[in-house]
């Protein structure tokens, strides 16, 4: 038994009471010991790639209802957001409620899951980034991608100030507003997917 075999069963089983990360470190430990091996680390490309069960089109819960309404929720697969988030031309921008727009009208649903959206925009972003560091040189434009209000995401790869040079590199204009960045004018770049 492996690593994360072991989390799927505490996961599946309801008792999980670390994340995967923590989880995995403990468990590693023991595995150790046990003469084990632990699983390699995945590259951000093969997080990208990974895709099981998704997409999938889940019913608002009660608890969500009080944030986004009656309905329902798609849960998209990885590279459907890589996918988006390569549509976006040189000088245009798109916002991840954009993307979660685009993904809730693709498979009709409500809406898109603002969670996982956001995470695999991350992923993406990562991949893209590694993908970059080997060579390639067609690959996803994640500094394209902004949060809300036009505000550069600070956890994509090159944090703010790569993103920023990037950014007014393609002819846009970024000011910093209290401890955000953000795109000025950003309305009038965004692209509808």
């Amino acid at each position: 038994m492996n690593c994360k075999s072991e989390f799927k069963i505490y996961h599946d089983a309801g008792r999980l009471r670390y994340s995967k990360t923590k989880f995995i470190k403990l468990f590693c430990l023991t595995c150790k010991e046990a003469g084990a091996t632990p699983t390699k680390k995945k590259s951000w490309t093969e997080k990208l790639a990974e895709s099981e069960n998704l997409p999938k089109i889940e019913k608002i819960t009660n608890k969500m209802s009080k944030r986004w309404g009656t309905g329902t929720v798609v849960i998209p697969a990885p590279m459907e957001v890589d996918e988006m988030m390569r549509r976006v031309p040189e000088g245009k921008l798109v916002t991840i409620n954009e993307i979660r727009r685009s993904l809730a009208k693709k498979h009709k649903a409500t809406i898109g899951c603002p969670m996982t959206t956001g995470i695999f925009a991350w992923v993406a972003a990562h991949a893209a980034e590694e993908q970059r560091q080997e060579g390639k040189k067609d690959i996803t434009p994640y500094w394209r991608t902004l949060k809300t209000g036009g505000v550069i995401n600070a956890k994509y790869p090159g944090g703010v100030e790569g993103q920023k040079e990037l950014l007014i590199k393609e002819g846009h204009k970024v000011i910093q507003k209290g401890k955000k960045y953000i795109v000025v004018d950003y309305e009038k770049s965004v692209i509808n997917l």
